[in-house]
């Protein structure tokens, strides 16, 4: 990977570079799943957090949990849970914007004073489309989207996983080689925590490298 390469990753559509990574363990809670469901998204956390050296625990001190996901079938169930509006402001008008974008995935981000990640939302609204996909496959693209800051054009024209090479295996999705090597680089002890300058893809690509 190359800085250029790198920068587009956290380069918003605005031009402003930014990047954050977790500053805390992950806890997270999974819902509106079977407990088989349930194991895979667990699994595809702790492979992609050890993935990038983080942490997991079993609370949060702050938050109690800090990683939510939630399956359902409509938005507005998300109306009907109870709290979730203290946790994502506005819920009602982007619950709206959501069903007129026919929309079947958001992600929310909250951070801490330092501009670390302190806590996520996946939302997943299974349409056909979603309901295709392996569970397997779903859970890794999602935790891969919420283990950083990506730029909302970082996969807009290339997802972050592979179908495995058919040598090694026939139908396997992983995740793509250079995308785990940003993880990796990202979460480097030695690097911050969060930057806004892109001088700091210069910084990983010597860590790739």
């Amino acid at each position: 990977m190359t800085q250029d390469e790198i920068a587009v990753l956290f380069t918003g559509v605005d031009g402003e570079y930014l990047f954050a990574r977790w500053g805390r363990p992950i806890v997270p809670v999974v819902i509106g799943v079977d407990d088989r469901t349930l194991e895979v998204v667990k699994g595809a956390i702790e492979a992609v957090v050890t993935l990038a050296g983080h942490q997991m625990a079993e609370t949060d001190p702050e938050l109690g949990v800090n990683l939510m996901v939630f399956f359902f079938r409509d938005w507005d169930e998300l109306t009907e849970l109870p709290d979730l509006d203290r946790m994502i402001p506005d819920l009602g008008p982007l619950v709206t914007r959501l069903k007129a974008q026919d929309a079947n995935q958001y992600r929310a981000f909250r951070f801490d004073e330092a501009g670390a990640i302190k806590a996520s939302f996946v939302f997943l609204r299974m349409d056909k489309d979603l309901s295709k996909m392996p569970a397997e496959t779903l859970a890794l693209g999602q935790v891969v989207q919420v283990i950083l800051l990506w730029s909302d054009q970082a996969f807009a024209t290339r997802a972050p996983l592979a179908v495995m090479p058919a040598d090694e295996g026939e139908g396997g999705v992983i995740l793509r080689p250079d995308i785990a090597a940003v993880i990796r680089a990202g979460y480097d002890p030695v690097m911050p925590a969060v930057a806004r300058d892109a001088s700091h893809a210069l910084r990983m690509a010597a860590r790739i490298g």
